[in-house]
């Protein structure tokens, strides 16, 4: 069933210069009416306030890292709120060279293909490990969904496995359909490959395969497969005893904060650290990587949707990881979301993996920033990887 799409205007950071650019969120049919307003908030490389911005407000700061949150309004109308976050001065998302195929098993009653099975959203590649087969166009219905070699179906939200599906106007429907991108979730530390090179001029953004005629098409033509690994300087570390869910951000597409990394007690899991330059950008501005994390004991599956003011998951989740990388340096940031101040069940810190470089002090201990302030941190890493430790 479609639905029109209720557009709101949010904030990106842009990673060149720093400043905010404005652009749409789409919304399902379940979701409110939002009505938000923007704060930029300037850190430099150890994580200190430079400058904080008045909503909407355009910050240049050329050695700086903005980080843009929408915020809640104060009006009666119900309100959610998205984050896009940016950690590095020139923040941005993007693939690494290492691609994953989405595999697809033959029909026996034609040669038409249907897609194989991921066991869980945990998929089905180590870590880091490169896919072996592309995808085809026009071999898979669009309405089976591709999991496999990184893509991992989201069966709760109900759209048949797809994280979104929308076309250029911003409406969206509950399944995938002709004329319809179709938006897919990639396993931890990977992202999707495929969106259109050129977006709608209304300043959505849109993202996934395309269904054309019943069946399913690459809409980036760049890349043979469907997700790929992004830099290897960065994982999440579980040292509490229980689930954590880190639900990054549908972008390009629907920008809710449905793609999961599954954090269980005691264990670890990449984080994808995005290259700016080869990843989306939006309106010619680069994008980094957004995670919002909820309180320990949130499952995915209650953790990893749009959230509303009745709870604290999803956008309302306590804490905003960002992370990108630019110019040989990952950038990794913790940031307050101002749907939710209070503190989460846990407390994190960012420290550098052995032998691995990094300049910056970044913890959230008790609802309090490094440095005594609500404002986040920002570390940068200059050699190696770091570990976002979850204590």
């Amino acid at each position: 069933m479609r639905t029109t799409s209720i557009l709101n205007t949010l904030a990106v950071a842009s990673l060149v210069a720093a400043a905010p650019l404005n652009h749409r969120h789409h919304l399902h049919k379940r979701d409110a009416k939002v009505v938000v307003v923007t704060q930029t908030i300037v850190v430099d490389g150890s994580g200190n306030t430079v400058d904080s911005g008045s909503p909407t407000s355009t910050i240049e700061a050329s050695s700086s890292a903005a980080v843009t949150i929408s915020t809640k309004s104060t009006s009666s109308t119900e309100t959610s709120s998205t984050a896009e976050a940016s950690s590095t001065e020139e923040a941005s998302s993007s693939t690494e060279s290492a691609e994953v195929s989405s595999t697809s098993s033959s029909s026996s009653s034609a040669s038409t293909k249907t897609s194989s099975s991921s066991s869980s959203i945990s998929g089905d590649l180590s870590d880091f490990s490169d896919p072996t087969e592309k995808f085809e166009d026009g071999t898979i219905k669009c309405s089976d969904f591709p999991s496999g070699n990184g893509v991992v179906p989201l069966e709760w939200l109900g759209f048949g496995g797809w994280a979104s599906v929308m076309n250029e106007n911003g409406d969206t429907s509950s399944s995938c359909e002709d004329g319809y991108y179709c938006s897919y979730a990639c396993q931890a530390g990977m992202s999707k490959t495929q969106w259109p090179s050129e977006q709608p001029s209304n300043g959505i953004s849109v993202g996934g395969l395309y269904c054309k005629d019943g069946y399913l098409y690459k809409s980036n033509s760049d890349s043979d497969y469907l997700c790929s690994w992004g830099k290897e300087t960065a994982k999440a570390v579980s040292e509490v005893d229980d689930v954590i869910a880190i639900c990054r951000t549908d972008y390009p597409g629907s920008e809710n904060m449905c793609v999961p990394t599954q954090l269980d007690a005691g264990s670890s899991a990449p984080l994808s650290v995005v290259d700016e330059d080869s990843y989306y950008q939006w309106q010619g501005k680069k994008t980094s990587t957004q995670y919002y994390v909820n309180n320990k004991g949130v499952s995915v599956e209650d953790g990893c949707i749009w959230g509303d003011d009745s709870g604290t998951v999803g956008n309302w989740a306590p804490l905003v990881v960002g992370a990108g990388y630019t110019n040989g340096n990952t950038y990794l940031s913790l940031i307050p979301n101002p749907n939710n101040s209070d503190a989460p069940n846990y407390s994190v810190k960012i420290v550098a993996t052995d032998g691995s470089s990094m300049n910056g002090d970044c913890t959230y201990i008790d609802g309090v920033f490094s440095g005594d302030t609500t404002d986040g941190c920002t570390v940068t890493v200059t050699s190696g990887s770091a570990k976002i430790v979850f204590y």
